[in-house]
């Protein structure tokens, strides 16, 4: 991905990019979205976008391994994070959706993965310390909790679910307070010029409503202008 198209994805918002892919695939029907309502800890804070570095994660049950076998498996973890092509999102599956009770995203792991060179966190699971998150580390989560549980990783570096949505590692990951999506590889070479045709035939439609009183003969030529533009 070059840096002009990073630039515009981290510019625009997920619904943006969902439907920019569709233009760029020239039909409707891509579903490689997530469902339901997502929390974002920072719903103002714009766009998260990278490659997916990925893991599974459970709070609800001590682990029934060895202590050193987690510990091993946890430091593993926190290097496979560390390594890998940025950008990057976290996007970490709890295995106990949907009673996840593992705050594994708080003030701590946040400002670890950031460190890292990590863009932020996209899971199923359950955040907390909202006030003292580190800006510039949006957390989209399925809900907000107190507490940490009994939580532990389970596996890493392998496909994981959030929300309906199956995320691979190194998938292209584009999330904000709506949810997330995953950009298939083959529209990447015309995303940034279908982004650009998108907001161009919307602008049509803008451009005739915003602010305005209008006929029903009014809005008929703007429509069907905006659909030439689209098409």
């Amino acid at each position: 991905m070059d840096h002009l198209l990073l630039d515009v994805l981290r510019k625009v918002d997920t619904p943006t990019v969902c439907n920019a892919i569709e233009v760029a695939q020239g039909a409707r029907g891509f579903n490689a979205f997530t469902r339901g309502t997502m929390l974002c800890s920072d719903p103002d804070g714009g766009a998260m976008v990278g490659y997916a570095r990925t893991a599974r994660i459970r709070a609800l049950t001590p682990p029934t391994e060895a202590p050193d076998v987690i510990k091993a498996r946890r430091m593993a973890y926190y290097e496979y994070m560390s390594q890998g092509p940025r950008p990057a999102v976290c996007v970490i599956e709890d295995v106990d959706y949907p009673n996840a009770i593992g705050a594994y995203w708080g003030e701590v792991n946040t400002n670890i993965h950031k460190a890292f060179g990590l863009s932020g966190a996209l899971t199923n699971g359950v955040m907390r310390d909202l006030g003292d998150l580190p800006d510039g580390f949006p957390v989209v989560a399925g809900s907000i909790g107190p507490s940490h549980g009994f939580v532990h990783v389970v596996d890493f570096d392998a496909p994981v679910q959030v929300f309906g949505l199956t995320v691979a590692p190194g998938a292209l990951v584009h999330a904000d307070r709506h949810g997330a999506v995953v950009v298939p590889d083959d529209v990447l070479p015309k995303l940034g010029d279908a982004i650009a045709q998108l907001m161009a035939s919307e602008q049509i439609v803008f451009a005739a409503v915003k602010g305005k009183t209008i006929t029903f003969a009014e809005f008929q030529q703007a429509w069907a202008a905006f659909e030439a533009a689209r098409t």
